[in-house]
């Protein structure tokens, strides 16, 4: 079977969140299943200087106004098809903002660009290859189905994977005549939303299969809560839409053999983490006091819920604990984190920004890791966490509801707890589940087994990938 997926990023050539390591994770996982998947991706600088002997395989020389190839290149494993169009994606920014942390103002025809590209792909623009299905994500490349409609690639089955269904692709109606689509794809059927674009919208009106990154989530988003307008659509779409949680990928977060971390260790070998504690309390200037050392790898908005957090700071050193955190975001909410390291100097840390090789340390060296999401379609750290030993503590909502076993009396007993769940996202629930949390730290051989437990889960891609494979299966069955 061969499949065509495409995504604006994909870990390790360029990541900004969860999507990037679904796209580099997923095609490895899928080759046991027969299928081989071919990801298309824009060519950035980051993406382009990491390329090692890339060959031109297709091209155009008019994509939106330009001309552009189509480069097919190994990297790491990876079967990448890159779409080398420096006019749209050669910007000294990130792959969706500017320096200044603005949209760039020509979104809207760097990703239909994409969304194009890959229809032609699947239309047979690829001398030597083509697919047989087309898997695309989020609303960087969800015009692909809408596009397909009305070119070759007709009746070829799409699978549209939502990330996060908050980023939606919404665009003024004055760059619909910008396209290259006909006329009567401005329409409720197609892309038009509300007067406006919408590239999510395109792609959800269809694709002929919608997958969430978890179970929950797909329950979630048929609400008005949750579904960020799309409720509606999502429901009459129902037979369509499923729920595939994410997994990850075991070799990269391995503590056995991970090179970021101070001490490999696996889960009989537990007191091998007191050296990551170490090393991680070094890194964040932290005291040598006993007590429970939390972690936060996230960015700092609203949705992750890192104002309540801040909330409860006080109360976490006042128990007796430490937070460390790695993350960037907000404004308000940096200043809020910073001046809770200056209040509580040994006991509190911040690292603005994001490093890849820390955020493994903090996984190893701190004892639970905490992500008060108000929603979360599926979350990885939650699942990094269980492969480490580093206990979550999360609220109950989407992927983390569906991963975590929640320590309660039953559960503890049973010997299945993987972790503490908390509703609603509040600060008065938060702190009874540190409550709980300290409580359990306090119990050093059940601490133990929850982290043991934890460590026992299975994170990686093996189910997930079979579901996905077995979808790819029916939807060929169709015709």
């Amino acid at each position: 079977m061969e499949v065509l997926s495409v995504a604006s990023e994909v870990f390790p050539l360029i990541k900004t969140g969860g999507l990037a390591d679904v796209a580099g994770a997923l095609p490895a996982a899928l080759k046991p299943h027969g299928v081989r998947m071919r990801t298309l991706m824009p060519g950035y600088p980051v993406v382009m200087q990491k390329l090692k002997k890339p060959q031109k395989v297709g091209g155009f020389t008019n994509l939106f106004g330009h001309p552009a190839s189509i480069l097919a290149v190994d990297h790491r494993g990876l079967d990448l098809l890159v779409l080398d169009a420096p006019e749209l994606f050669d910007r000294d920014g990130g792959p969706y903002l500017d320096k200044r942390g603005l949209d760039y103002t020509d979104n809207f025809r760097r990703f239909a660009a994409l969304s194009l590209a890959a229809a032609e792909i699947a239309g047979g623009l690829l001398p030597s290859w083509k697919p047989d299905l087309v898997h695309v994500h989020d609303w960087q490349a969800a015009l692909t189905p809408v596009y397909m409609r009305f070119g070759p690639a007709h009746g070829m089955p799409v699978v549209l994977t939502i990330h996060n269904i908050a980023f939606q692709g919404q665009f003024g109606p004055e760059v619909f005549p910008q396209l290259a689509l006909p006329p009567e794809a401005f329409s409720v059927n197609f892309v038009e939303y509300f007067g406006d674009v919408g590239f999510l919208k395109g792609g959800l009106q269809t694709a002929n299969a919608i997958t969430t990154v978890s179970p929950s989530y797909a329950q979630e988003i048929l609400t008005a809560e949750f579904g960020m307008g799309f409720d509606g659509l999502l429901t009459a779409r129902l037979s369509h839409l499923s729920g595939i949680v994410n997994g990850i990928d075991t070799d990269v977060w391995n503590p056995q053999t991970d090179p970021h971390i101070a001490a490999n260790y696996g889960p009989t070998t537990l007191k091998k983490r007191e050296i990551n504690r170490k090393a991680l309390s070094e890194h964040f200037g932290f005291d040598n006091a006993p007590g429970p050392i939390f972690c936060v790898v996230s960015r700092l908005t609203w949705q992750k819920g890192m104002d309540v957090l801040a909330e409860v700071i006080d109360d976490i050193v006042e128990n007796g604990g430490k937070l460390a955190v790695l993350g960037s975001g907000d404004a308000a909410l940096e200043s809020a984190f910073l001046t809770a390291a200056a209040r509580h100097p040994g006991r509190v840390g911040m690292v603005t920004g994001y490093n890849e090789p820390l955020s493994h340390l903090m996984q190893a060296g701190a004892d639970a890791i905490l992500i008060p999401s108000r929603f979360e379609p599926c979350g990885l750290t939650q699942l990094y966490g269980l492969r480490y030993g580093c206990v979550p503590i999360v609220a109950h909502t989407g992927g983390l509801a569906d991963t975590i076993i929640d320590a309660n009396e039953a559960a503890l007993a049973a010997r299945v707890a993987t972790g503490f769940q908390f509703s609603p996202v509040s600060a008065a629930s938060l702190r009874q589940a540190l409550r709980r949390a300290f409580a359990t730290y306090r119990q050093p051989k059940v601490w133990a087994r929850l982290q043991a437990q934890g460590m026992k889960s299975d994170v990686s891609w093996d189910l997930s990938a079979h579901r996905y494979a077995d979808l790819y299966s029916s939807l060929l069955a169709k015709g």
